[in-house]
């Protein structure tokens, strides 16, 4: 018994510390520009491995081709937020997360709503489920529910910065404690210029002014009220969008959140 109280004194300790780590970290991210996220060196990795020239064993005797490597790309460059064009930031926050200015990093609302959703989809999934297996069919396949988010742009940015992309409850919970680490040691503003500086916009490209050059060959600070109405709409599922850059759904989304610009609040 004294072992297992040994142990679980470690493990408050170890988690404590980690804590301590994460909180140092952020700390540092009031004068120091962060370089990279845990998620951008994920990828990062992902495309380095892909890059490299690879040999499959030889099957039945035939020689083994060498497959040729996937180019690796990547781009990001840094750009101060009193640079960046306000319709990216209006964009953003009107596409992704409309009470940005106003929320302590959660938006509870947000989130009761997404849950709602994602029970009422589950349930649909079951039924349908449940219907097929009494038809014995197996013409219809069941779907399964697609997962809505309801993640701020701070619990977004806590989750890129430290985390990987597993879905746990331990993880979750840890992206509830950095968010509130982040929204208590950083103002609004810098939380959403480490964001759009870091967010991914594409394979391999990250950042606002990575995505300005990647899809308008232009600057983030010149970007215009569709251009960012566009690039704000694709945040969800960027490397989706950037192969249907001609997409129906992308131009009309963009086409409402460009109506909604005007109305988004920046941060003070």
């Amino acid at each position: 018994m004294q072992a297992l109280w040994r142990w679980l004194a470690l493990l408050l300790i170890a988690g404590l510390a980690l804590q301590l780590f994460f909180l140092a970290r952020i700390v540092l991210m009031t004068r120091v520009d962060p370089q990279s996220t845990a998620f951008e060196r994920s990828e990062l990795f992902r495309l380095w491995q892909e890059s490299r020239p690879t040999s499959p064993a030889a099957a039945n005797g035939k020689k083994a081709v060498v497959r040729k490597p996937k180019p690796l790309r990547w781009r990001q460059q840094w750009v101060d937020y009193e640079r960046m064009s306000t319709h990216l930031k209006r964009a953003v926050i009107a596409s992704e997360d409309d009470a940005f200015a106003s929320h302590s990093g959660v938006d509870w609302d947000a989130l009761q709503e997404a849950w709602m959703r994602n029970a009422a989809a589950q349930a649909r999934a079951e039924k349908l489920a449940q219907r097929s297996a009494a038809q014995r069919t197996t013409q219809q396949a069941v779907r399964q529910p697609k997962v809505v988010g309801g993640s701020t742009i701070t619990q977004q940015l806590a989750k890129n910065l430290f985390l990987s992309g597993e879905r746990t409850l331990l993880r979750k919970g840890q992206e509830l404690v950095l968010t509130l680490m982040l929204e208590a040691v950083l103002d609004k503003r810098r939380i959403l210029e480490i964001y759009l500086n870091h967010v991914e916009w594409g394979e391999g490209v990250f950042g606002a002014q990575a995505a300005a050059q990647r899809y308008y060959g232009k600057n983030a600070w010149q970007l215009g009220p569709e251009e960012a109405a566009r690039l704000a709409v694709m945040l969800p599922r960027p490397r989706f969008f950037e192969k249907l850059p001609n997409s129906a759904y992308l131009a009309e989304r963009a086409s409402v959140i460009e109506s909604r610009l005007w109305f988004a609040q920046l941060p003070q």
